[in-house]
């Protein structure tokens, strides 16, 4: 399994306001899926600096306070999921992904209480 991208998310409520911060600090937005999930539509702004370093923004209506997720892409989803679940993980959908036409995620969480969503992006 090779992982392709390792950065912090940050999951808010207020996603305009901690957008602005970014920017301010040099980041600029270069994308911004939406996904459908069950409580509705996620927006994640991806943004960037000069140095190359990544933030993603979630807008994410039912949080009462931000929080921060690791997101982990990789080239085998399984694998990744298999190996976390050997270390006490457990993923937030029981042992349901979120499956979209470009991607299949979960979100693990640690026995301590750290979270990383793993996500593998479907090539066509």
């Amino acid at each position: 399994m090779k992982i392709t991208t390792f950065d912090p998310i940050i999951i808010s409520a207020n996603q305009k306001e901690t957008i602005k911060v970014f920017e301010d600090l040099g980041f600029v937005k270069t994308h911004s899926p939406v996904t459908t999930v069950e409580v509705g539509d996620v927006e994640c702004v991806r943004m960037k600096n000069e140095n190359g370093y990544h933030i993603d923004i979630a807008d994410v209506d039912n949080v009462t306070k931000d929080y921060v997720v690791i997101r982990m892409n990789v080239d085998n989803f399984d694998e990744a999921y298999n190996i976390l679940k050997a270390h006490g993980f457990t993923n937030t959908r029981g042992d349901n992904t979120i499956d979209t036409k470009s991607a299949k995620a979960a979100t693990m969480v640690s026995p301590s209480g750290f979270r990383i969503v793993v996500v593998e992006h479907i090539k066509k």
